[in-house]
């Protein structure tokens, strides 16, 4: 009678490639390739935004600064506003449009109240008319932050709701591993390995998809920021020069 002992054969050249990230993924459970497929989604999206966010913040720094410099240029009110429409981009820009019309606004008013006098600074616009002014102002500035800030709220979803779907395709890959393990009967190695394996990269592809998102989230809502407190600050210098140039003490 042979007793002799028997090793165990070690892990083929093919049982070690199949470890790898794109067979896991390929060979995966239905409910995790679907998990996966709308992680991809997630990070296809996420990096379309992070893209298209930095051109549009890049360009609206870049014709902010050329708008002021137009704006503090010294010449009218009326060159200023002809010059704002080639810089659609420039937030500062916008809002100097919709304080401009208003302004217009109040002083047609104030003309057709004050016996068609033809100084504009001889018109002395109510504080009801300041008033609207500066909601015109706050209107606008309001307007071009949630333009700024448009598809930000995807990037921060996909940066706290990733990991979550992640871990649960994890958590159903440890489920299927283990129901491997009893249907086997036992527990070696070679097959515990691949389910656990197919799991983990659930939450590998999750946190793939979520890090990106979380990054340029925080990136860009500061860059948003930074343009908003441009934006209040040009709204006040404009009110500050409406108040000097055609308001009386």
């Amino acid at each position: 009678m042979n007793l002799a002992y028997a090793a165990p054969e070690a892990p083929t050249a093919e049982a070690v490639l199949s470890l790898n990230a794109m067979d896991l993924i390929l060979n995966a459970g239905p409910v995790v390739k679907l998990v996966m497929f709308i992680l991809f989604g997630f990070s296809v999206v996420s990096w379309a935004i992070i893209l298209f966010k930095w051109g549009t913040i890049r360009r609206s720094y870049g014709t902010t600064e050329r708008f002021l410099d137009v704006f503090w240029s010294g010449k009218s009110m009326d060159h200023i506003y002809s010059e704002a429409k080639k810089y659609p981009a420039a937030p500062v820009a916008k809002i100097f449009q919709s304080g401009y019309v208003e302004l217009q606004r109040i002083m047609e008013r104030q003309r057709k109240g004050g016996g068609g006098s033809k100084n504009p600074l001889t018109l002395v616009p109510p504080d009801s008319s300041i008033s609207n002014l500066e909601r015109a102002l706050t209107r606008a500035s309001r307007s071009e932050t949630q333009r700024l800030e448009r598809s930000l709220n995807f990037l921060a979803t996909s940066g706290s709701t990733a990991p979550f779907i992640g871990l649960f395709g994890t958590v159903w890959g440890i489920m299927n591993a283990f129901q491997e393990i009893g249907t086997q009967g036992g527990a070696s190695l070679a097959v515990v390995a691949p389910g656990i394996a197919e799991a983990l990269i659930a939450t590998a592809v999750g946190l793939a998809a979520a890090i990106p998102a979380v990054m340029g989230y925080n990136y860009y809502i500061q860059q948003v920021r930074s343009l908003k407190t441009t934006m209040d600050n040009f709204a006040g210098d404009f009110l500050n020069i409406v108040r000097r140039n055609f308001m009386t003490s």
